[in-house]
């Protein structure tokens, strides 16, 4: 069970991911005399985008906790349901019925926080997904300027039966992220290092 609830996590987070980027690669209309289209496997890129890794990571670690309370309230419910049926016979229908009652309200417990986590899980699915889909936007949107095209088509919508593998702009955007990334990483560096010279120049 708690493999196929990650493996659910996952999907979960993957599904939402591709749905931002695929509203963000949805097509306007563009000029008749400009028709040159471009696609991307949105899928591929969500899954090789720096930060995408490390971002599911986090999402299932910080779910860990809410996961070992849902799974603590079931076995709970299902001990009690078990402890009921042994002793069904022995009860009286009065007692029978109070912890029928206690049962279906510990039920009730239990769906009404299933359904608060979940809430929470998913607007933390958005906001860890959310600034990777702002870059791979950002980089779409550049290289559609770039190369005049009127159109970035996304084959996992499938919308595309067959298509020139020479129009495939996934790699493309996967290199410019990766650009992206070592970029900021450099401007870091470049940070620390400067940091460190104005400190040393200071004690001198």
């Amino acid at each position: 069970m708690e493999n196929m609830k990650m493996h659910n996590r996952h999907v979960a987070f993957v599904a939402l991911a591709l749905a931002v980027l695929a509203s963000a690669t949805t097509p306007g209309v563009g000029g008749a005399q400009d028709t040159r289209i471009g696609y991307i496997n949105s899928a591929e890129i969500l899954a090789r985008a720096p930060g995408s890794a490390e971002a599911q990571g986090l999402f299932e670690e910080e779910m860990q906790e809410s996961e070992n309370e849902l799974q603590r309230m079931e076995q709970d419910l299902q001990n009690r349901a078990e402890d009921l049926q042994r002793q069904a016979l022995t009860l009286s229908p009065e007692a029978r019925a109070a912890r029928e009652q206690q049962l279906a309200l510990l039920q009730q417990e239990y769906n009404s926080r299933f359904q608060e986590l979940e809430t929470s899980a998913t607007q933390r699915r958005a906001e860890l997904v959310q600034p990777i889909m702002d870059r791979v936007t950002q980089v779409i949107e550049a290289i559609r300027e770039e190369g005049g095209y009127a159109l970035i088509l996304d084959t996992v919508a499938g919308s595309i039966i067959s298509a020139d593998p020479e129009l495939d702009l996934t790699q493309a955007v996967l290199d410019q992220l990766e650009a992206m990334e070592a970029e900021a990483g450099d401007a870091e560096d470049d940070g620390s290092l400067g940091s460190d010279g104005a400190s040393t120049g200071g004690s001198l």
